[in-house]
């Protein structure tokens, strides 16, 4: 798997619990757990769970800065958290500056790079964070079966990296955390290329569509390559959010994230698109008459 020995591999409840396992080996009262803002809720939570101080860095234009996430390690950072894509707002790092930022980071200082989008991607130079596993002995590559493979609620994923470290994420991991049917239905999904291109394919075209949606419409929507995209409604997200729930349309409100005028949303048949960007439209109408 991904031409590793299966000593690099520790299996997760889903990445969740690969994440969690991080935090429980590395961090600790007194030590710094760093990621951006608008990072992923359970980096925080894992490393709060821990006890270390987080430390956030200001996002530039939604995404990761890295330049500052540099500039702000010091002697007690222990973890820092990138997820490229980003979850939950889609921006994505290209391979020269996720391998600049790798090349600086201090030996003390474990990276944990969350792939769980990675195979939407459809940039030339966005990286394969595993073909540097042997360069770089203090990364983590995290992965899932729960987005493009569809297997969410079965619960499997994994982490990739050097023996030393998988050893100490196995010390901790639950010896009973992957069911069988999950790994069954993973395994089965890896053989099954032809679905995922499928899945990928589909979720293009979608992209599309609410792309061209939204501009139709007059609403912002952050530049994204995940399985979703993040639209500003203008001040409206808690009400919107509401507004097509009743019209049975559920979308993912970010104000938790310090994005309270965004909503997430997810991209579906091409048919269940065209029904959220209608339904949409008939919320937000009151908003452009006035």
């Amino acid at each position: 798997m991904h031409g590793v020995d299966p000593g690099c591999i520790t299996l997760g409840n889903g990445s969740n619990d690969v994440l969690d396992m991080v935090a429980r080996v590395f961090l600790s009262p007194g030590v710094e757990s760093l990621f951006s803002q608008y990072a992923f809720a359970v980096y925080p939570i894992s490393s709060q769970a821990a006890g270390a101080k987080l430390v956030i860095a200001p996002a530039r234009e939604y995404g990761h800065d890295l330049d500052r996430m540099l500039q702000m390690i010091t002697p007690k950072t222990r973890v820092i958290w990138i997820a490229n894509p980003n979850n939950p707002t889609g921006t994505w790092l290209s391979r020269d500056e996720l391998l600049d930022f790798l090349t600086q980071l201090p030996d003390h200082v474990i990276l944990v790079l969350d792939e769980a989008y990675f195979e939407y991607v459809q940039e030339s130079d966005y990286p394969d964070g595993t073909a540097w596993l042997a360069r770089f002995p203090n990364l983590i590559v995290t992965r899932t079966f729960s987005k493009a493979y569809g297997l969410a609620s079965l619960r499997i994923g994994y982490g990739i990296s050097n023996p030393d470290l998988a050893d100490l994420l196995n010390r901790v991991r639950q010896p009973f955390n992957v069911n069988t049917p999950a790994q069954s239905a993973a395994l089965a999904a890896l053989e099954d290329q032809a679905f995922i291109q499928r899945s990928i394919a589909l979720n293009s075209r979608g992209m599309q569509q609410y792309r061209r949606g939204f501009e139709r419409l007059g609403l912002d929507a952050i530049p994204s390559v995940a399985n979703f995209i993040t639209v500003d409604v203008a001040g409206e997200a808690s009400r919107v959010d509401q507004a097509l729930l009743r019209e049975g349309c559920i979308t993912r409100p970010v104000a938790n994230y310090g994005m309270p005028n965004h909503l997430r949303i997810s991209i579906g048949l091409d048919e269940e698109n065209d029904r959220l960007l209608a339904t949409l439209a008939k919320v937000l109408k009151p908003r452009f008459r006035s």
